[in-house]
């Protein structure tokens, strides 16, 4: 079974202008790259947006309480996802830092984020923890269209498994606490995704072990913001549950 969260961007004219919520979670199973089954239920986060710009549920999913179940992905993700059938399918995956084994659906939405230009949608993984706190997983460096040109430039020339500076910003113009990424030269190169801010806020000064390190840097034709993957690992506070607080809560059993 593998998990991952949708998140939904309120519009640009509400009161929370361009906030992030998790709105709902995907639970999958995968054989030979393909859902065998899978389940979609909104979240604490859905709740929330309602009440502070006016969310609605989706098209596709039209209940906040009814539990959505399927033999095979629900197109609202499976659209998200490059089909394996196009000649550049193998070049796509590289770029997630994924072998053809590992490309199942779920694993590609993880990594790829899901976005389209025609919504407001995007896909993340749900952070599993070992017995002992360890955890492991893999993003998309964010926000490299802001950088300034020397940073972009220092971010082209990071290098696989180069170690990352993690970093607290406590007065970031959209979304007040930030957690920002820098070289070992102190060169800002990007932002760790939004989705993963409150956990390290809170892990990072029980939990020193907490690392970064560069995965991938593509070039050529990969997209910006799909440029620079990087891997976090380290181990959470036995106080404190990854990804447990009511946004991430599914709204029903």
């Amino acid at each position: 079974m593998k998990s991952l969260f949708l998140a939904w961007q309120a519009p640009k004219d509400s009161r929370r202008s361009s906030a992030w919520f998790p709105i709902g979670r995907l639970d999958a199973e995968s054989a030979d790259s393909e859902v065998t089954s899978c389940r979609f239920r909104y979240t604490g986060g859905a709740k929330r947006a309602q009440q502070e710009v006016g969310f609605e549920p989706l098209v596709a999913f039209p209940e906040f309480t009814e539990d959505y179940r399927s033999e095979k992905l629900f197109p609202l993700f499976h659209n998200r996802v490059l089909s394996h059938k196009r000649a550049d399918f193998p070049e796509y995956i590289d770029w997630l830092g994924l072998s053809r084994n590992e490309a199942d659906p779920i694993s590609i939405l993880s990594v790829s984020g899901g976005t389209r230009v025609t919504d407001n949608l995007q896909t993340f993984p749900k952070v599993e923890m070992g017995a002992d706190g360890s955890f492991q997983l893999r993003f998309f460096a964010h926000g490299l269209r802001h950088l300034t040109e020397a940073s972009r430039e220092r971010a082209r020339k990071l290098m696989p498994g180069e170690k990352l500076r993690i970093m607290i910003e406590v007065n970031n113009p959209a979304t007040r606490v930030a957690v920002t990424l820098h070289s070992e030269d102190y060169v800002m190169v990007g932002w760790a995704p939004r989705y993963l801010v409150d956990d390290l806020v809170t892990c990072i000064p029980l939990a020193p072990e907490i690392e970064a390190t560069v995965v991938k840097v593509n070039h050529l034709h990969a997209p910006l913001n799909q440029s620079i993957l990087v891997e976090y690992s380290g181990k959470a506070p036995k106080s404190h549950l990854l990804m447990s607080s009511p946004d991430f809560t599914p709204l029903i059993g």
